[in-house]
């Protein structure tokens, strides 16, 4: 599991890519989420700063830095090896 901020977490073999929400690309893929009913906003009302996109076709949006959800995949940040992850 990956910390996305505020207690919510992902399953991390479930992640396809963590990505800045300000392309014009992402932001459609966002709109096209939330039309079929596959977004879930973890932001608790702040500013979203990374889109996390499921394998199952979610689109996760998080307040924390694209660059921070990213870290928290390395080994050294779950104490375990890359087979742990």
């Amino acid at each position: 599991m990956i910390n996305i901020g505020f207690g919510n977490a992902v399953v991390a073999g479930r992640v396809l890519a963590v990505v800045n929400p300000k392309s014009s690309p992402i932001k459609k893929l966002k709109d096209e989420a939330k039309a079929q009913k596959k977004l879930i906003d973890v932001t608790e009302g702040r500013k979203t700063r990374s889109i996390i996109i499921l394998d199952s076709s979610h689109v996760v949006l998080s307040a924390v830095q694209p660059e921070t959800v990213t870290q928290r995949f390395s080994p050294a940040a779950s104490g375990g090896s890359l087979e742990d992850v």
